[in-house]
């Protein structure tokens, strides 16, 4: 039985739920709008402001989809009322990030800076030169717009130096001891 497909989805003040044939499912809020088409083998209802996901079967396939279905219907209804954010911090003497326009550009210690184009539906604010954070409705493309700036240096387990996430814990190594003289 799935405990997550079958909570049913509440759906807040101003946000606003389209359910149209071939469970193309179109939700639009303070924040913005997002449309996804679902499978067909599961059941969406809407009745009372409450978002009921069902499944015809108990297949193997059918109650993975249940699931999963339900927690993307869940995180694009949040989405388009509170939106999703993800902070990233630089943390290396002389490394830093800078924003000039949709272009985001960092200097990691490597010879060139490395710069990424920001996409249009996600925001992208610099508050100092060893913080950004990224914001938008999506939470897949958030999270995977922060996991690509991320890659340009991931934290090192002897400095700790590189890109991480806010509350990442970066698990620290001890360097090499000097060997003893005989």
């Amino acid at each position: 039985m799935s405990r997550i497909g079958n909570k049913t989805i509440t759906i807040p003040a101003g946000v606003e739920v389209t359910i149209a044939d071939g469970n193309e499912v179109t939700v639009k809020g303070p924040k913005g709008s997002l449309s996804r088409k679902f499978n067909t083998n599961i059941g969406i209802e809407q009745k009372d402001g409450v978002i009921t996901v069902t499944r015809p079967n108990e297949q193997k396939a059918i109650k993975q989809l249940h699931g999963t279905t339900r927690a993307v219907l869940a995180t694009m209804i949040n989405g388009c009322h509170e939106g999703y954010s993800k902070t990233l911090q630089i943390v290396g003497i002389g490394y830093r990030a800078a924003l000039q326009g949709k272009k985001l550009t960092l200097n990691l210690g490597y010879s060139h800076p490395v710069e990424f184009d920001v996409p249009e539906d996600l925001t992208v604010t610099v508050p100092d030169a060893n913080t950004i954070t990224i914001t938008g409705i999506d939470k897949q493309r958030v999270g995977q717009f922060a996991a690509v700036v991320r890659a340009a240096k991931k934290p090192e387990p002897y400095g700790g130096k590189g890109v991480r996430y806010k509350d990442e814990h970066v698990r620290r190594k001890e360097g090499k001891t000097a060997a003893s003289k005989k």
